[in-house]
């Protein structure tokens, strides 16, 4: 390979890298960025060039890929959501595509002067949104309700759908006759089911019986896995032409669903894997646009792309959600996130060579229009899918919240100090006499345990940006850190020291990092330090300092007595006091929530009663 390529593709993965880090920092979808970067590298400055770079390797590169992305996606789904959800997905994946479609392809034929055939090929492919967008931002908002799953399993399964509609659609063009293309429709459809619940379920059921009966080494559970994916997306679709992208979504939801084997390590593989995959991939197809390509925008365009985001979309929603128990902010919500991502720009590019092959007016344009709703959409619901959800009170930034596991008496007792600041809190605990003394209180209370992929899965963590696990044991709080990081950020985790750790002189080499939280609320305090202070008669209290009443003052009252455990600033910031927090300084307007001798509590004034 010319060393020129390897640049190239060094340049499309740092760029991807860079992409997704800023994002993270800056709390923007990073999809917006992947595709500034991608057109910023392509034709604004020059320095990659996919076609040249890939050549012949670009379809079915990007094919499997968009595989692999749908298969991890296939098994990001619980069939419990179903529940909830069911019927408005699928009225979305049903109704609702053949309106996107049927509206698409007659805005299309009138307003980009597009042949009937060409407008309704166009129409097929937008009617796919996709997790390779919806995904990131679904996890960027985290909206409360049913609109997360709603989102997630529409753009899972809207994907596959879309494109075998697509298919179809282009055979139609080129059977010419009636009779024929609808025989050709109803043997598609009925062929590509067929094909995904037998090739799919057994792929699913081979990959368990070889994981459950330790037919191979767990060092290639995960290489065996994605390698069988590739094969059933190449014999789907050897089956059934486009069939593999149902049958790899199908396989990945059967596996995550069925309970005779853990697939959790291998589902972390694929996230990864996925990430890597969509910032390769919109760097690649982004940078692929030609400056030349922008002179077949009219204004007709735009009074498309317009109309599909402001007409179309509202109108599938509606029409979906007409009988459906959902809210109207969530159906409104819905109504306005559909941006087109990998599939709709793959199939848009196989179609229109195939179309140019046999000499089809007009298929030079199909590319530029597909790639133009793909980076308006984009853009455009990226840019407001974190400020639409708090709008319409579906979400909030920055989420400072509490997961609080263990609902024990001074558990309670912390989350009741923290509800009083109108900081959300969830207490998760096993023991069911804690959670009815929870609920008892007012206190927000789930009977369950984390560990358990379904009870994670059911709790509605709207507002919840923070998890501390308080149990009294030391392997169950590290290992509810670990299965916990799906759900939260690394430094938002928090756990009680292990009670071996206590009188450690160097406390970070006992324990891997990427096995515990960060430690809480300072050196040696142990659920049994924490437990034998309690029962000498300490409580939890809030104090809130002004300019009358600082900390300097608060810790001269109660000297080396007071033990401090939140802070929370005067716009509602919590920060939580760990092994590594420098020395405390609350600033006027914040409430430290401390641990503190109830027999002081009761002699010495101080600005809020107990908790």
């Amino acid at each position: 390979m010319p060393e020129a390529y390897i640049t190239d593709i060094a340049i499309a993965l740092s760029l991807g890298l860079l992409a997704q880090w800023i994002g993270w920092r800056a709390h923007i979808p990073a999809i917006l960025l992947l595709l500034l970067f991608g057109i910023l590298a392509g034709p604004g400055l020059g320095w990659i060039d996919p076609d040249a770079m890939m050549g012949k390797l670009m379809v079915p590169v990007v094919s499997i890929s968009v595989a692999l992305i749908l298969f991890e996606g296939g098994m990001s789904l619980r069939f419990r959501e179903l529940k909830s959800v069911g019927k408005t997905v699928r009225n979305l994946v049903t109704v609702g595509a053949m309106v996107t479609w049927i509206l698409a392809t007659l805005l299309a034929w009138l307003l980009l002067d597009f042949t009937f055939g060409l407008a309704s090929l166009l129409g097929a492919v937008l009617v796919v949104t996709g997790p390779t967008v919806i995904g990131p931002l679904v996890q960027h908002v985290r909206p409360r309700g049913q609109v997360g799953p709603t989102l997630r399993w529409e753009g899972i399964y809207i994907d596959p759908i879309g494109a075998l509609l697509a298919v179809l659609v282009f055979e139609v063009l080129l059977a010419g006759s009636f009779q024929h293309a609808s025989v050709i429709v109803i043997n598609g459809i009925l062929r590509t089911i067929l094909v995904g619940l037998v090739v799919g379920g057994v792929a699913a059921a081979l990959l368990v019986i070889l994981l459950r009966k330790n037919w191979i080494p767990e060092y290639l559970d995960n290489p065996t896995s994605l390698i069988l994916v590739i094969a059933v997306y190449a014999a789907s679709n050897a089956l059934q032409h486009e069939s593999g992208l149902f049958t790899v979504t199908l396989m990945g939801t059967i596996l995550a669903n069925q309970s005779f084997v853990s697939v959790r390590h291998i589902t972390r593989f694929k996230e990864d894997l996925r990430i890597l995959l969509i910032s390769f991939l919109f760097i690649i197809l982004a940078s692929r646009l030609k400056l030349a390509d922008l002179q077949v925008l009219t204004f007709g365009s735009w009074v498309f792309v317009l109309l599909l985001v402001a007409v179309v979309r509202p109108a599938s929603v509606w029409v979906s959600t007409r009988k459906a128990k959902i809210s109207k902010n969530e159906r409104l919500y819905l109504s306005f996130i559909a941006p087109r991502g990998i599939i709709a720009a793959a199939v848009s590019s196989v179609f229109a060579l195939k179309l140019a092959d046999v000499g089809y007016p007009g298929a030079e344009r199909l590319v530029p229009i597909t790639f133009f709703v793909i980076i308006f959409t984009v853009f455009l619901y990226g840019s407001i899918a974190s400020p639409l959800a708090r709008k319409l009170g579906l979400s909030q930034p920055n989420p400072q919240g509490f997961l609080l596991l263990g609902a024990h008496p001074w558990g309670r007792s912390l989350a009741s100090a923290l509800l009083s600041e109108n900081i959300p809190v969830l207490l998760v605990d096993t023991n069911r006499a804690n959670v009815n003394a929870a609920r008892m209180d007012g206190l927000p209370a789930y009977h369950g345990n984390i560990l358990m992929p379904e009870v994670r899965d059911e709790l509605d963590l709207g507002g919840i940006g923070k998890v501390m696990a308080l149990t009294p044991n030391d392997g169950a709080n590290s290992l509810m850190m670990v299965e916990c990081r799906d759900l939260f950020e690394r430094p938002n985790m928090f756990q009680l020291m292990p009670g071996s750790r206590t009188g450690s002189k160097d406390t970070k080499k006992d324990m891997p990092s990427h096995l515990h939280g960060n430690y809480l609320f300072g050196k040696e305090m142990t659920f049994k330090a924490l437990d034998n202070l309690v029962a000498q008669g300490f409580v939890i209290k809030k104090t809130k300092f002004n300019k009358a009443f600082t900390y300097k003052e608060f810790l001269e009252q109660y000297s080396e007595a007071a033990r401090p455990l939140i802070v929370i600033t005067e716009n509602k910031v919590t920060q939580v006091v760990t092994n590594e927090t420098a020395e405390l300084s609350p600033k006027a307007g914040s409430t430290l929530i401390s641990l503190i001798p109830g027999s002081l509590s009761r002699k010495r004034h101080l600005p809020e009663d107990n908790a």
